[in-house]
């Protein structure tokens, strides 16, 4: 880990309605964190190595809370599907590859190369029931030098026998031995406890992954409340749970005994929103895979206005790219048709607001990340916006909206840092 000095047109949040804008300016990095932002150099940083990048966009790397990884190869297909529909027809069928080693391999190189690309310096990923796959995907993470949680799914009922781990017990000694098998292997990439949603899971491997959950410590990741069928499912396969999270919760597994995501809440009830304020459960927001599975729109104002944790989640193959900043504009897109269609009261998201939840919003499940404040965890990305000249002699908040808008990510990223360490 080496310390140095980025220089360039500098953008990170402070806070949800405030997006600092330094030109020509300096942000520090030493021991991979950030010493802050300088309009000129303090006299103890200017020995250290400086990077100059002229007028590029320097700001934090993107957060994706929730990302499928065996899902990468049939992105942007079935998109005319609904959710249960189409975990059946495209979904399952495909991870059930992953129990062939070879095209776990393949599959996750290219998924891990394009990761690498994007504007996303750390994720938290769900990979398959399937162990040693599991493990293919963190080493390929691992190499990367991004930052990522990487979950083994667990799944014991209401799936394809392939995707049915044996019984409960099979369920919980398999992660077990995932969790013995990369004990100390990793810097970068971690486990995160996984059961794929609560019609997948029986009430025993909940109470089970309650245990291994407590031993091991272990954040959760898993969905809520994302489609009005699937919801009704959980209804009749718990009818004792006061609302969807409260299935989880009655095994611990709803943000008291460990740090939880769970994707989507677009239906979340007034009494699950409490139990998420007050658990300090994670909401991934995952517009545009709820637009092409035609979930809803998930009431993001609201989540906000109830102090609720919230980030950002591509949600591939749900959602058709692993682009962050495709992400940005559903979300305000989506905010938009929530209070023209559905709550007058309820206003737009604006750029700032997404771009925080993007960034330091998202970046709290890692810790202090997602910003360039002193004591924050230094992950860079720098691009290169001049492809859209700036004939309007545009701000830099300007800048990084278009910048978003225009899905620059995908062709004018030039370099990109997580914890310090240049990743390209």
């Amino acid at each position: 880990m080496s310390d140095f000095v980025l220089k360039g047109d500098i953008c990170y949040s402070v806070s949800p309605t405030q997006l600092a804008e330094n030109k020509d300016s300096f942000v520090v990095c030493k021991g991979g964190r950030s010493c802050g932002v300088f309009q000129s150099l303090p006299k103890e940083f200017q020995d250290l190595p400086l990077h100059d990048y002229g007028n590029r966009l320097i700001f934090p790397g993107m957060i994706d809370l929730h990302i499928h990884a065996p899902q990468y190869a049939f992105r942007g297909l079935g998109m005319d599907m609904e959710l249960l529909d189409w975990l059946e027809s495209r979904a399952f069928p495909e991870e059930i590859k992953y129990r062939d080693l070879n095209y776990a391999r393949s599959a996750y190189t290219v998924f891990v190369q394009n990761l690498k690309k994007s504007a996303t310096t750390r994720a938290c990923i769900f990979a398959t029931l399937h162990r040693r796959a599991t493990e293919i995907l963190m080493d390929l993470m691992e190499s990367s030098g991004l930052i990522s949680y990487v979950g083994k799914v667990n799944m014991d009922r209401n799936s394809p026998d392939e995707l049915c781990e044996m019984s409960a017990e099979q369920s919980e000694q398999e992660t077990r031995t995932w969790l013995r098998e990369i004990d100390g292997t990793y810097q970068r990439t971690m486990p995160i406890l996984t059961p794929r949603f609560i019609p997948s899971c029986s009430d025993d491997l909940l109470n089970r992954l309650k245990t291994v959950q407590k031993e091991y410590q272990l954040p959760i990741q898993s969905h809520l409340s994302e489609n009005p069928s699937e919801q009704k499912w959980v209804e009749s396969l718990c009818p004792n749970a006061k609302f969807y999270g409260d299935a989880y919760d009655r095994y611990d597994l709803f943000g008291r005994s460990g740090k939880t995501i769970m994707a989507h809440c677009v239906y979340s009830t007034e009494d699950e929103v409490e139990r998420m304020a007050e658990n300090g459960v994670f909401v991934a927001h995952c517009p545009t895979s709820n637009l092409n599975l035609s979930s809803g729109i998930t009431p993001i104002r609201k989540y906000c206005e109830k102090g609720l944790k919230i980030g950002l989640g591509s949600d591939v193959a749900g959602g058709h790219t692993e682009s962050i900043f495709n992400t940005i504009v559903d979300a305000i897109q989506v905010s938009k048709l929530y209070w023209r269609l559905i709550d007058p009261t309820c206003k737009p998201m604006t750029f700032d607001e997404v771009f925080y939840l993007a960034t330091k919003g998202g970046g709290e499940f890692f810790g202090k990340v997602g910003s360039f404040e002193e004591g924050y965890s230094f992950d860079a990305v720098i691009l290169n916006d001049a492809q859209s000249p700036d004939l309007l002699q545009n701000s830099l908040h300007d800048r990084l909206e278009r910048a978003v808008y225009q899905l620059m990510d995908r062709t004018s990223i030039e370099a990109k840092y997580a914890a310090g360490e240049k990743i390209f």
